[in-house]
Parts: C-alpha cells; structure tokens; sequence
C-alpha cells in the first residue's frame, strides 16, 4: 500500500485555519486504476465513517471499488485527521490529508461544501464553499474582507512511512 498526500495550495486574505467542518466529511476523489490506468467515470465518495470488506483479505478500507476497464479491485483508507490549511501555508502547498492506497490512486478532488475558516482579525468563522475555486466575505467585527483565492490541489507520494 502507498500512502498519498492530498495537498492544498491557495492565497488566503485575512483568515486561517481553512479546513473541512467536520471530521467525517465526505471527500469526493476521482481515482486511477493502477494496473490498466483508467481513470473512474465518477467521482467516488470516502469517508472515515464508511468501512468496507476488501475481497480475499480480513482487512477493510474505507472505499473499495473495482475498475470498469480491468476489473481489478482497489481501496482506499483515509489515515489521518484532516490538517488545516494557514495563512502561513497561504501561497505553497501544504498536506491537509493523508489516504492509504492499494491498487488505485486519486488524481483529482471535487470539491464539496462543509469547510470552514477563521478571521486572523476577530473571533469569527465562516463557512467557505470550495467549489468556486474562490471565496469572498466580509468580516463585520473586524471591518475587514475576507478571501481565499487561486486554490489548488495536488496529490504527492507521502513521506510519512
């Protein structure tokens, strides 16, 4: 099994700590076989809430699936907590999640609502819709704008053993 990070790129304008709300969301992946190359129609959903039996093996994994081209199974385990994307991060890319691998890999996300962010001027939090590739708000007890912008996303072998 290959562990794969998924890594966050985006310029952040007056927040922080820009991250999914909740622990068990549900990430949207597009993946590749890793036998024949075929990437999947759709987008599959993972989450650390779902478990499912991997075929002539006692372990589980989080999304199993098999390849409409070779018919080969794959799975996929999400093996760690999502991290927050910060305004120190805000430009490079930055690991935000973790995903064990085994005869499949994620090559794309698709980004859902649910994430959140925090002002660096005041004690507010937004909820922040990823999907536009850009968000916009404005920080009422701060007077200040807030954005998140130019988001990107790539996914790296991980150096974590």
């Amino acid at each position: 099994m290959g562990k794969i990070d998924l890594q966050l790129k985006a310029d952040l304008s007056n927040v922080t700590d820009f991250i999914v709300g909740d622990e068990h969301y549900h990430w949207n992946f597009r993946f590749e076989c890793t036998s024949c190359h075929e990437k999947s129609e759709n987008l599959a959903t993972i989450s650390t809430e779902d478990s499912s039996q991997i075929s002539g093996s006692r372990g589980e994994a989080n999304l199993v699936m098999r390849c409409k081209f070779c018919n080969r199974e794959g799975a996929a385990s999400i093996v760690s907590k999502p991290k927050a994307y910060t305004a120190e991060n805000s430009g490079r890319y930055a690991t935000i999640l973790t995903i064990e691998c085994r005869g499949m890999e994620p090559v794309e996300i698709g980004p859902t609502p649910g994430w959140v962010a925090k002002s660096t001027e005041s004690k507010q939090t937004f909820e922040v819709d990823p999907s536009e590739g850009e968000w916009y708000d404005y920080d009422d007890e701060a007077s200040v704008e807030v954005s998140i912008t130019d988001v990107e996303s790539q996914f790296v072998r991980s150096k974590e053993k």
